[in-house]
């Protein structure tokens, strides 16, 4: 019998692995997809564990893609019906998922032969588990352990996901590649305020690619590339900033007589 389990170092994964550790649920093999664009905590995370499966004896398998990620969002040649010929398949999320695709279709064809594949699902997730076949199968719900206790399963272990001094899930809702399009505004702000050396990735990236990160229409306009949200981002830090001072209040009292 041949178990495997699934681990992109996040919390719900984690979480799992180290609940299977320590109930010595029997394991023979932990897959990493290494999508190149993860957040350095998380490799952290995994240079941290894998001293500890060989103490153990199980395998470690990481798994890239093919091509570099960035060939794939930048350079691949791309001919669709929507949008004509162009290089590269751009942002990574909405409808447009092709880095999850790779890493879907990675991880299950390492898992081909395996008996028990587990996934980290936590227990507050019902239509993912809803879409869960065999041989796959979440420790995490069978132990009625939500994402919330996931990540305090982590913290109590001692595992964090620090960077400049930031414990990521503080301000990040989901830990998954710093480029991914899914993240929502509050997230993008918190990068570019506490996390700046991702900021400036994110605009290298953005000079690149035509579509807009987060697009939306202003007057029928396309916005919201990573140029005009660090533009919006500094007007509202510098408007919290004036408004938490005296000499705001007072600019503001003054307005309004």
């Amino acid at each position: 019998m041949r178990r495997v389990a699934s681990v992109s170092f996040g919390k719900d994964s984690l979480a799992m692995l180290l609940l299977l550790l320590e109930k010595n649920i029997p394991l023979d093999e932990v897959i990493f997809y290494n999508s190149e664009m993860e957040f350095q905590a998380i490799y952290d995370i995994r240079d941290r564990i894998k001293p500890v499966l060989e103490q153990r004896g199980i395998r470690f398998t990481e798994v890239k893609p093919g091509v570099p990620f960035l060939y794939n969002m930048l350079d691949r040649p791309v001919n669709s019906k929507k949008n004509g010929f162009h290089l590269g398949y751009g942002w990574c999320g909405g409808p447009c998922r092709w880095g999850t695709k790779l890493k879907t279709t990675a991880l299950d064809g390492l898992a081909l032969d395996a008996d028990i594949h587990y996934v980290g699902i936590a227990a507050d997730e019902p239509e993912r588990l809803e879409r869960l076949e065999a041989p796959k199968c979440s420790p995490l719900a069978e132990a009625g352990m939500t994402e919330a206790d996931c990540l305090a399963y982590c913290y109590a272990r001692g595992f964090f996901w620090e960077e400049n001094g930031i414990r990521l899930y503080d301000i990040l809702d989901r830990v998954s590649c710093w480029c991914c399009k899914n993240k929502n505004r509050k997230e993008l702000k918190a990068i570019y305020q506490f996390l700046p050396q991702y900021w400036e990735r994110l605009k290298e990236l953005q000079a690149q690619i035509p579509m807009p990160m987060k697009p939306y229409s202003r007057k029928g306009v396309p916005y919201g590339d990573v140029f005009d949200l660090e533009k919006v981002f500094e007007r509202e830090i510098r408007a919290e900033k004036d408004g938490g001072s005296p000499k705001g209040k007072r600019r503001r009292h003054e307005q309004s007589r």
